[in-house]
């Protein structure tokens, strides 16, 4: 296997795969791998949903907005916070049924995302692929309903994972120096900006552009750069507020808001 730095240098997002099976030994050890992510008071309160079954599969395709690996990876990962399991634990020792608000779907929420992670670093240490699918948070309500979550189960973040049949292009990062603060949070100014996404205002549009899809919605919104693609194209104010109100009619209905 590889070593930890050569899978995380060596991260791309992986939207074709192979149609080989995973091992169901490899399958486990990745999410064994997962479980031992940092957890919150060490009450993991998270659920792992291990989706094969393509029924299942092409009812979630449209609730990740049609891509493509939903049908052809061989496994789609849901990664849930659930405090489900934790209250019925606590009932049967007669101990209050906390964890139905907000701050209690942060946690479980935080602990998911920790283990994603974990899955996602095993994965790729064992010559998997991976691609996160943010559908995953935009869809929750509706996933919820597929997935037949109860409640005080929220999906929260998912990928899709098989053997690649791609070796795309290193994605750009920001450089370390504008991410990283020393002590307290230095805000920028506006040079810092521009040098800061200098490079990636360059690699982001070629790549953009170099999609014939994105391309055409890049000059159908009449986007200049890269930070009007972003807000223009790809995370419009009013998707977000969609998906804000969607997130909030899903915490409600599964019990974490009170």
């Amino acid at each position: 296997m590889n070593t930890i730095y050569e899978s995380i240098f060596s991260h791309r997002s992986i939207r074709k795969y192979k149609n080989q099976k995973i091992p169901e030994e490899v399958l486990d050890r990745i999410l064994e791998a997962g479980t031992r992510a940092s957890s919150s008071g060490n009450m993991q309160p998270y659920s792992i949903i291990v989706t094969t079954d393509i029924s299942l599969k092409q009812e979630l395709f449209p609730l990740h907005f049609e891509q493509s690996m939903v049908l052809d990876a061989p496994v789609l990962i849901t990664f849930c916070a659930d405090f489900n399991r934790m209250r019925k634990w606590l009932a049967l020792n007669d101990a209050p049924e906390n964890f139905d608000n907000m701050m209690s779907f942060l946690i479980g929420m935080i602990d998911a995302t920790l283990v994603s992670q974990n899955v996602a670093l095993a994965a790729e240490a064992e010559g998997l692929g991976i691609c996160y699918m943010g559908t995953t948070l935009a869809s929750n309500k509706d996933i919820s309903r597929v997935l037949k979550l109860p409640k005080h189960v929220v999906p929260v973040v998912g990928f899709s994972l098989g053997y690649p049949d791609e070796s795309p292009a290193l994605r750009d990062r920001l450089p370390l120096k504008a991410i990283v603060h020393a002590n307290t949070y230095q805000d920028y100014t506006s040079k810092d900006i521009l040098e800061h996404y200098k490079e990636k205002e360059v690699s982001g549009m070629k790549r953009y552009k170099s999609d014939p899809e994105l391309k055409k919605m890049i000059e159908q919104y009449q986007a200049e750069n890269l930070a009007q693609v972003y807000t223009k194209v790809k995370y419009t104010k009013e998707s977000h507020q969609k998906y804000s109100k969607d997130v909030l009619e899903c915490l409600f209905e599964q019990g974490f808001t009170n």
